[in-house]
């Protein structure tokens, strides 16, 4: 009914002037003193003709309309016909949506292609890099002084934001980067903790671990990833105390910390990209993508990520590892 009521105010000139026009012959035809029988019959006559036109045009206008809706949940690139013309209007309209589809398409192609050699080059970059990164390494390695210890200390850090870098532009791509398989958690765990050995060391900070001995479906490369910058952040925010790594059940890896914690206000937002918080106004080498990183790869391993927080206190993040189902292929 509102489509009818919505075509009966788009015919409304025609229709009004249809009943104009019925109502001059029948005050012609009362001027004349013509019986009533000679006014109601051409007027229903009229009338007949009138339902034969506006009834067969609504149902064409209803199908269009119809048409119309399904082309709506289409992309640009999937229309390929529209429906027909049946008035220079049409035919104008048409001719505007092909112009414009045409500059879309070219639009989106030209940035594909620029997006494409951003992340080429700087996927180059960042592969480049990590020669004099591991040159650096292995020329600190040969001597053991407090200088070296620190530049060892900004070197690694320097290979974590190398890391991020190419997870955030792997994240996009186009190929697949993803191997599921069953992994045993500890493993991943204990090289995770491996690369930030040093750090404990030189922050005196403790690992409290309890391995679990849990096996999960999951790609490793990228449960690593989320594991070695939840590490990062403990470190970075915990002047003193301990990091624990442990497994609640059903399969939720637990990382807690007795850092600074996060801010309540802040907490909502910890994921958005590029939020830094209160904690990275303090902390100037925050980049707020580390967590945002993470929850974008947390949900293409269909693992579930959460974080509680308490001032002063420190910061639980857990991995609700049981998430990932398998599928049959």
């Amino acid at each position: 009914m509102k489509l009818f009521g919505r075509y009966i105010y788009q015919r409304r000139k025609v229709i009004i002037s249809f009943l104009l026009f019925c109502a001059v012959f029948a005050v012609s035809f009362i001027l004349y003193h013509l019986p009533l029988e000679a006014i109601a019959y051409p007027s229903m006559i009229c009338v007949l003709l009138g339902l034969g036109l506006i009834i067969p045009d609504f149902f064409r206008t209803k199908r269009k309309h119809e048409s119309l809706c399904e082309i709506q949940k289409l992309t640009a690139e999937m229309i390929d016909t529209l429906p027909e013309e049946r008035n220079i209007d049409d035919a104008d309209y048409q001719a505007i949506i092909r112009v414009l589809r045409n500059e879309m398409t070219e639009s989106a192609a030209i940035a594909f292609e620029r997006y494409r050699d951003m992340v080429e080059y700087y996927t180059v970059w960042a592969h480049q890099i990590k020669t004099p990164i591991t040159s650096m390494r292995l020329s600190l390695e040969k001597e053991d002084s407090a200088l070296s210890r620190k530049l060892s200390s900004d070197l690694f850090q320097i290979e974590q934001y190398v890391e991020m870098v190419l997870a955030f532009l792997r994240l996009d791509s186009d190929t697949s980067d993803y191997v599921f398989r069953e992994y045993g958690v500890d493993e991943i765990i204990e090289q995770a903790v491996a690369k930030f050995a040093s750090e404990f060391i030189a922050r005196k900070i403790r690992l409290n671990y309890t391995p679990s001995g849990e096996a999960v479906v999951t790609d490793d490369k990228w449960l690593s990833f989320v594991i070695e910058q939840v590490l990062s952040n403990a470190l970075k925010y915990t002047v003193n105390g301990e990091i624990k790594i442990y497994m609640k059940e059903p399969k939720t890896l637990c990382i807690e910390d007795t850092g600074i914690g996060i801010s309540p206000s802040d907490l909502p937002r910890v994921f958005e990209k590029g939020y830094t918080g209160y904690n990275g106004r303090e902390d100037k080498r925050a980049s707020g993508i580390g967590l945002y990183l993470c929850k974008r790869i947390c949900t293409k391993l269909g693992v579930e990520i959460n974080i509680s927080s308490e001032l002063d206190k420190g910061t639980l993040v857990k991995l609700d590892l049981e998430q990932y189902k398998i599928g049959k292929e």
